[in-house]
């Protein structure tokens, strides 16, 4: 049966737009997002935050939230950009490590909003990061070593309440920050694409040769045959000669990416597995 209509039989969840606050640069930003609830809860229930990628929030963020919420998760997905005054920064001005530093305080911002939620389990939080949102959210996966003095900028990032993290096709180079020994904070799940030209696999494999603790805490799945954005389901895989891209000399430009159903369907379930061994209760 086609994925597709596999989807269309998920029931549909409760839908809630929120507001969730956070600081930068000495003001308070309201970052629009959406809530999933499950159609069904009895009690507090776990949750995931989920962050976009570098064209907001789309069809992937929130299919994924309505697949979560059909499996009894609350899902909150987080517009990073909106309330900034950005719609969309895949072009040649890809995002710099300080943006994605700034963008890191969204993840602890959406936690904190979910724990103060009566319906959500605070000790079972899980966060989801897609592409350029995969990267931020690997910049709160992952930590500077405490004895390495050259990365003690990142060392000082904030302990999360999160019990596991999602990394999507991540970018990883912005891990380059956070020094040459690493420590993963939480069970962290990559999901990569084998043919991925925009976010390589190489660029994850070097940050994973950089894990100096807690390398047990990290599963990899690499979906074979798949393009960035493998979820981009009904989207055919093309190259994209304008966009920016981190990889390449100069951070430009160019990448592939489109759908593989193979590989969503499988990424469906790794997820799936995933979040139900790590947020099990205690």
């Amino acid at each position: 049966m086609s994925l597709l209509l596999v989807l269309a039989a998920v029931p549909a969840a409760a839908q809630q737009n929120v507001r969730v606050p956070v600081t930068q640069n000495g003001r308070t930003l309201q970052l629009a997002a959406q809530l999933f609830r499950p159609a069904h809860a009895a009690g507090a229930v776990p949750a995931v935050a989920i962050f976009h990628g570098c064209g907001g929030p789309g069809q992937n963020t929130a299919r994924m939230a309505g697949l979560l919420a059909s499996w009894g998760y609350a899902a909150l997905v987080v517009d990073s950009f909106s309330a900034r005054g950005l719609k969309d920064v895949c072009g040649r001005n890809w995002p710099t490590q300080a943006d994605a530093e700034a963008r890191a305080h969204d993840i602890d911002a959406a936690l904190a909003w979910l724990g103060q939620q009566s319906n959500v389990d605070p000790k079972r939080l899980a966060f989801m990061g897609y592409s350029y949102g995969g990267g931020v959210a690997l910049l709160r996966a992952l930590s500077a070593q405490a004895d390495d003095s050259k990365s003690s900028a990142r060392a000082d990032a904030p302990a999360s309440p999160a019990r596991a993290a999602i990394l999507v096709y991540p970018d990883c180079a912005l891990a380059d920050a956070l020094g040459p020994r690493l420590v993963v904070r939480q069970p962290t799940l990559f999901a990569l694409a084998a043919l991925d030209d925009w976010t390589p696999i190489s660029q994850c494999k070097a940050v994973m040769d950089r894990i100096a603790q807690g390398r047990d805490l990290v599963e990899t799945r690499t979906y074979e045959g798949a393009h960035h954005s493998f979820d981009a389901l009904g989207l055919p895989v093309r190259y994209l000669d304008g966009v920016g891209n981190r990889s390449k000399p100069g951070g430009c430009c160019g990448a592939h990416y489109g759908a593989n159903e193979a590989a969503w369907k499988a990424f469906v379930g790794d997820v799936k597995a995933f979040l139900a061994k790590v947020l099990a209760r205690p």
